[in-house]
This record gives structure tokens, sequence and C-alpha cells, in this order.
């Protein structure tokens, strides 16, 4: 009887030991927690290369409005210190924003703003630390690829050589004035074998159809409306028109076809996005600029034009071409 009563208050003195022992560890790392230095996330920011950047401010939102006292703020990037007066391309204004005036590739990189300043004159200094990580960022190298198939002439035949040139040039004569390059990328020759025709000689061709930049075009556009997109869009046009006018032109003609025609339906387009190497598209890590070819963060690289940065856990810089 005695050993069974008090076996239960054994058992309570223990539970009531571990409990204390729980709350001595919890008050510890409470304690400690309190000495510990947050470190703030990074907020992402994205500026287009070789442009002016946005304000990156050195204020909360909620500190953007409010009454500060003797505000000093100091701002910390990639290589040190930025001292304003030193930098001829990263200024400070006085409110204690980040401008940048041309923004080149190496100057992306983790970014840390340090403000100290007293919300009334009897109260304390505070002191408040913002990290940002900003990216340079191009737009994307699109084109319009275009494939098409004509009726031929024999495929060892000299004229197909000379229609496949001759045709390049009067597409490329077709989009002058919108500073738009036509690449042929590839042209072949085949048999076709059709339902109720036998055999016939068909040339397959894919070209594609992209922006050049404006100054560096035979007439520059001086237009408006010249960004890429708005002249591959023109130039897209301007091709359908012309190879339907072709279908409209054979449709009239009374005597037997050429030996060398466009067939009709075969025009197909497809849009191709591309970054330039160094950059990539990264919907899931850049959400707030998801169509933007952004520089490849270190530990990854993109060695040519596609569209995504590749991991490589050797890369230490950003924008990098190679994995080494």
């Amino acid at each position: 009887m005695e050993a069974s009563a008090l076996g239960p208050a054994r058992r309570g003195r223990r539970r009531t030991r571990a409990a204390g022992s729980l709350l001595s560890w919890a008050a510890i790392l409470l304690f400690i927690s309190a000495f510990l230095v947050r470190v703030p996330s990074s907020v992402k920011v994205y500026v287009m290369l070789h442009q002016k950047s946005p304000h990156v401010l050195c204020v909360t939102q909620r500190l953007r409005n409010a009454e500060l006292i003797d505000p000093s703020f100091q701002w910390h990037g990639p290589k040190g210190k930025i001292v304003s007066v030193e930098n001829r391309t990263a200024q400070i204004t006085s409110t204690g924003s980040l401008v940048f005036q041309n923004f080149e590739e190496s100057m992306s990189g983790i970014y840390t703003c340090f403000l100290e300043y007293k919300p009334t004159v009897e109260e304390i200094v505070k002191r408040l630390q913002l990290k940002y990580a900003i990216y340079a960022y191009r737009e994307p190298h699109y084109y319009y690829q275009f494939t098409a198939r004509y009726h031929a002439a024999p495929c060892n035949s000299i004229y197909n050589i000379s229609f496949q040139k001759k045709l390049i040039q009067i597409l490329s004569k077709l989009l002058l004035d919108l500073s738009c390059e036509i690449s042929l990328l590839k042209s072949e020759c085949h048999h076709v074998k059709m339902q109720r025709a036998g055999l016939q000689n068909e040339l397959f061709f894919t070209f594609s159809v992209s922006s050049l930049d404006t100054e560096k075009g035979p007439k520059p556009c001086t237009d408006h409306n010249c960004e890429p997109s708005k002249r591959l869009f023109k130039a897209k046009n301007l091709i359908e028109r012309f190879f339907n006018q072709q279908v409209e032109i054979l449709g009239r003609r009374a005597e037997q076809l050429p030996e060398i025609y466009y067939i009709e339906g075969t025009l197909q387009m497809v849009w191709i996005n591309r970054c330039f190497p160094g950059y990539g598209m990264n919907v899931q890590k850049h959400p707030k600029c998801p169509e933007c070819c952004v520089i490849c963060s270190p530990g990854s690289y993109n060695p040519r034009d596609g569209i995504h940065c590749l991991q490589c856990n050797s890369s230490l810089v950003y924008g990098a071409k190679t994995c080494l």
C-alpha cells in the first residue's frame, strides 16, 4: 500500500522537474535570442543595363512619410562603402536614396543601407538595416522564326540555290525601313511523295526575323514606334502579306506554273525568346520581372543565347558565361 501510494507522488515530482527544465531552457533561449543580430531578408531590385536606376530607398514603407530627427544614411555595396562624392555612377540623395546613373553588369550584388535616426528629440537613437539584391537585366533578344515550302527544280539544280538567294534579298529589302534583319537558318531540298501525284521536289526554308538596334540599321528608325516588338510585329505582317500575294498571283496565272513556286498554306511562324549570354529568365526566382533576362547569380551561368541560367557551383560572379 505504501509503495503504491508513493509511486504517483514520485512521478508527479519527475514531471514537475521536467517541466521546470523545459521552462529553464526556454528562458535561456529567449535571453540569447535577444542579443542575436537579425539579418534582414533582401528586397530584389531590377535595373536595366546601361540605364538609370529607380531610387533605392533607405527607409521602410512605414517610415517613408514619418518625421525623422537627425537621420544619417550609409550605403555599402559589393565593393564596400559607397561614397557619393567619389563615385560617378552611384549617388546618394539628401534623403538617403541610392541612384545609379549608368548601371553595369559588375554593379549587380547585395547592397545594404544603415539608417540612424531619432523618432523624437527626447528618444534615443534608433538603428535600421535594409538589404537589397540589385540585378542588372536586359530585354529578351526575341525573334520570329518562319518555315515555308516551295515546289522546286531537281534537288541538284543550281536554280534552287539562285532562287534561295533571291528570296532572302527580296525579304531583306521588304523590311529595310523597319531595321529588321532576315537570316536564313536552313534550306533543304527533299523528294516528297504526293497523293495521286507521284514524287515532286520541294525546298524547305527556315529563316528568322530579328530587330536590329535602331542606330545600327541601314535606315535608322526615327518613328515613335521603334520598340523592337512593334517593329517585329510589322515585319511579320509584311512577310505574311508577301506570301499571300504569291498565292494570289499564281491563282490569276493562265499559263503553266513556274518550276519554283510557293506552296499555299505552308508558311508557319513561331515567336522565340532568347537571352544574351550571362542572362536568363526565371519566373520563380524573379516573379516581379518574369519576362526580363536577369543577370545570372553566382552559382549559375548561361554560355549562349538560351533563356535559362544553368547551375554551376564554381561560378562566383554575376553574369557568368562559362563554368570552369
